[in-house]
C-alpha cells in the first residue's frame, strides 16, 4: 500500500500547526487545512498560515476535496460536528484519522459518519502532550482500518502509533481515565498551592510530598502542570466533560470528573499568571488577580 501523499487538517490549533510542520519538513506533497478562526485575521489559526506549512481552505468540504488522509484535530466539543462538516465532500476509501480527546460514545458516533459516508475512520487517543514528540506521539488506534492506516503513515512520522484494538471506544476509554488522573493532578496542584502560597507553606507542602512521592523536582513540575491548566483549561474542561460521560455510561458517578473539569476552567480565567517563570510568583499572580475580583465584587 502507497505512502499517504495528500492530507486535509480539520483544525489548525497547537495540534494541527504541529502536524502540518513536521509533514512539511520531510517535503510531505501536499497538505490542505481548515479551521472557522480562519475568518479571524488576528486569530492563532490566522496566524500561523504565515509560515506557510498548509494552505488554508474556504471550508470543510473544499479542504478534503482531494484527500487522502483527513486528520480532525478540533477541540472536544467539535468532534461530532467536524466529521458532520467532511462527509458530504469525503472522498470514497479515505482515512480519517481522530486525534481528539473525547468519550469512547463521541468516537463511535463520529465512526457512523464518517463509514457511512465512505470513508475509513480510525480512532486515535494520544498518551503524552502532544508538543513533545509531536507527530511520532505516543498513540492507541482503534477500529477494522488501524492496520491500514499505520502501513502508509508510518513513513511519514506517526512512528509512535500502534493498533490497539479492533472495536472503536476502547482506546479513548483508555485515554479518558488517564485524563482523570494527570488533569486532576493539575487541579489538586492549583487549588492545595495556591492556598499553601497564601499562608506561606508552599515549600513545605511540595517538600512533604517529596517523601511520599519522589518524583525529583517538585517544584519544577508543579509549575509546569498548573501551568497547563492556565494555558489550556478550557480545552482540558471539553476534555474532562467527556470524561464524565465515558465515566457515566460505565455506571459510574463522575463526581471527580465534573470538579475537575470546573477548577480546569476556573484556571483559564487566570492565562496572564503564565508571564511568570517561577513557581511562586505565578501563584502569587494569581492570587493578586483573585484579590483584585474579589474587592471589584464588594464594591457597592
Amino acid at each position: 500500500m502507497k505512502v499517504f501523499t495528500r492530507v486535509a487538517l480539520i483544525g489548525f490549533g497547537e495540534v494541527g500547526q504541529i502536524i502540518a510542520a513536521d509533514l512539511k519538513r520531510i517535503n510531505f506533497p501536499e497538505i490542505v487545512a481548515y479551521d472557522p478562526l480562519f475568518e479571524q485575521k488576528e486569530s492563532g489559526p490566522s496566524k500561523a498560515l504565515t509560515a506557510r506549512t498548509a494552505i488554508a481552505a474556504p471550508d470543510p468540504i473544499a479542504a478534503v476535496s482531494n484527500a487522502e488522509l483527513v486528520i480532525s484535530c478540533v477541540t472536544a466539543a467539535q468532534d461530532i460536528e467536524a466529521a458532520k462538516s467532511v462527509a458530504p465532500g469525503l472522498p470514497q476509501g479515505a482515512f480519517y484519522l481522530d486525534v481528539n480527546s473525547v468519550s469512547p460514545a463521541m468516537k463511535q458516533a463520529c465512526a457512523r459518519v464518517i463509514n457511512d459516508a465512505g470513508g475509513h475512520y480510525i480512532e486515535a487517543a494520544v498518551m503524552s502532550p502532544f508538543g513533545t514528540k509531536r507527530i511520532a506521539s505516543p498513540m492507541l488506534l482503534g477500529g477494522a482500518f488501524a492496520d491500514d492506516f499505520l502501513e502508509r503513515a508510518q513513513p511519514i512520522g506517526f512512528t509512535g502509533a500502534t493498533a490497539y484494538s479492533p472495536s472503536i471506544g476502547q482506546a479513548s476509554a483508555t485515554k479518558m481515565c488517564r485524563s482523570v488522573i494527570i488533569k486532576g493532578m493539575e487541579a489538586l496542584l492549583t487549588e492545595s498551592l495556591l492556598t499553601a502560597r497564601h499562608n506561606g507553606v508552599e515549600e513545605a507542602v511540595l517538600d512533604s510530598l517529596s517523601d511520599l512521592l519522589p518524583v525529583g523536582d517538585w517544584p519544577a513540575l508543579a509549575r509546569y502542570m498548573i501551568s497547563r491548566s492556565l494555558e489550556h483549561g478550557t480545552r482540558r474542561a471539553e476534555e474532562l466533560r467527556e470524561a464524565a460521560a465515558t465515566m457515566q455510561d460505565a455506571g459510574v458517578d463522575p463526581l471527580m470528573s465534573l470538579a475537575i473539569a470546573q477548577r480546569q476552567d476556573w484556571a483559564a480565567a487566570h492565562k496572564d499568571a503564565l508571564a511568570e517563570d517561577d513557581l511562586g510568583d505565578m501563584l502569587d499572580a494569581v492570587l493578586k488577580s483573585l484579590e483584585t475580583k474579589t474587592q471589584v465584587t464588594k464594591t457597592p
